[in-house]
């Protein structure tokens, strides 16, 4: 089975959860890690398994004035921040509006601020969503990864998007197999 994981990252954490849940994945799939810029129709095409993420901006998904802001952040003079190497392009919003008619299963996740979900706000969901307007199956619920207001990933999450993984690769082989044991999964 292929898997896609597909991330969108301004500072690095998505994508650092990005390569996590890819090793997970490895376990039971065969993993593809692409940025949201180089995640291509072919690619996307090939997937059992459409595993997309991104970061967390004013509560949501972000938006093309969010992702200008959080680029002008990094510039500022003693931010602390450095811009992820594949931040420039469009997000995951944009890609997914572009991605056409969708087939087989997905899962979403985000990266957030630490804190409840109801003042944080969470990506993951509105990627969701669009990946079931798309036309896929959404395999478990979305999953939230926790960073620092400095922008830096909590300790521990690292292991959870790596057991997150592993989880969703367990998931998605029982519902392929259900599927060819001619099973409504």
């Amino acid at each position: 089975m292929r898997a896609l994981v597909v991330y969108e990252s301004m500072y690095g954490n998505t994508h650092a959860v990005a390569i996590d849940i890819a090793a997970g994945l490895s376990v039971t799939h065969e993993v593809t890690l692409v940025p949201v810029t180089r995640a291509t129709p072919e690619l996307v095409a090939a997937a059992d398994l459409l595993v997309v993420g991104g970061p967390t901006h004013i509560h949501g998904m972000s938006s093309a004035t969010s992702r200008r802001s959080a680029a002008e952040t990094a510039r500022k003079q003693n931010s602390g921040l450095t811009m992820d190497p594949d931040a420039d392009g469009p997000g995951v919003r944009g890609w997914l509006g572009g991605i056409g008619a969708g087939h087989g299963l997905a899962v979403a996740f985000d990266t957030r601020l630490s804190g409840i979900p109801a003042l944080t706000g969470r990506a993951s969901r509105g990627i969701s969503a669009l990946l079931r307007r798309r036309g896929y199956r959404i395999l478990v619920a979305p999953e939230s990864f926790l960073v620092s207001n400095r922008s830096v990933l909590l300790d521990g999450e690292a292991a959870r998007a790596r057991s997150w993984g592993e989880m969703i690769g367990d998931e998605a082989r029982g519902a392929f197999a259900r599927a060819g044991a001619g099973i409504a999964g």
